[in-house]
């Protein structure tokens, strides 16, 4: 079973200054602009128990990303040696999925804002999940 082909449904949009990817930071915390979250209507209940000031992994779908790339050059620097973008965080990769940690900064309706997020305006969120501190991320 190779490349099977499944769905994956947005479950809102980020809204960021953020206008292109030449603009967007490799990083969160490399001067990412506060952003917000919006959650289409259907999915608001999802929200239920997440709040201000807790953490949270944001996946999003980045979806101005080279789907063809297997290589990069880390940080786009062609002085570091060619790696597999499996072992980068390049948004250029077969599923560009990007992968977010954040601070809630406020939740009013269906915008959660969120605190340094690099993503540009208009990508779409496959998925929030709760950071939890005690789990072995890696």
């Amino acid at each position: 079973m190779t490349g099977l082909p499944f769905e994956i449904t947005a479950v809102g949009f980020v809204r960021s200054a953020l206008r292109g990817c030449s603009a967007a930071p490799r990083q969160g915390s490399e001067g990412a602009p506060d952003a917000k979250l919006e959650i289409l209507p259907e999915f608001l209940e999802g929200l239920t128990g997440i709040e201000p000031g807790q953490d949270i992994w944001i996946l999003t779908w980045l979806h101005e990303s080279q789907r063809s790339v297997l290589q990069v050059h880390p940080r786009g620097d062609p002085q570091n040696p060619l790696a597999g973008v499996f072992a980068t965080r390049s948004p250029d990769r077969p599923n560009p999925i990007g992968l977010h940690r954040c601070r809630i900064l406020d939740i009013a309706g269906n915008c959660v804002e969120v605190a340094a997020l690099e993503a540009i305006d208009g990508t779409p969120i496959v998925d929030l999940k709760p950071v939890i501190e005690s789990s072995r991320d890696f």
